[in-house]
């Protein structure tokens, strides 16, 4: 699935144009963009946590000629699933049953 058949399936879902979902799809992505970029955790009940964690400086290794070198420190965006999600996707689908 890609953004724009998100957007389609919201605005089904919801009896709006599938420009107006996309907008509001942005808005969302953008929000989580803003609060993350001020160092801020998102938490969504019942999907998930967004976080910014902190990566240090270290040495690494050049893998074309093996010489160290130093990896500058960076931020990245972490997002940890929340159990009714995780419990979404280890759920069989009806009618099937689980693999022992």
């Amino acid at each position: 699935m890609n953004a724009a058949d998100l957007a389609s399936q919201i605005g089904e879902t919801h009896a709006i144009s599938k420009s107006a979902a996309k907008e509001i799809i942005d808005d969302v992505f953008a929000a989580i963009i803003d609060a993350a970029a001020n160092g801020e955790e998102l938490s969504v009940p019942g999907f998930g946590k967004f976080k910014v964690k902190d990566t240090p400086e270290r040495e690494g290794r050049n893998p074309s000629n093996g010489q160290a070198i130093t990896i500058a420190a960076s931020k990245k965006l972490t997002f940890t699933a929340a159990k009714a999600l995780k419990d979404a996707l280890n759920t069989p689908p009806a009618g099937k049953k689980a693999k022992k």
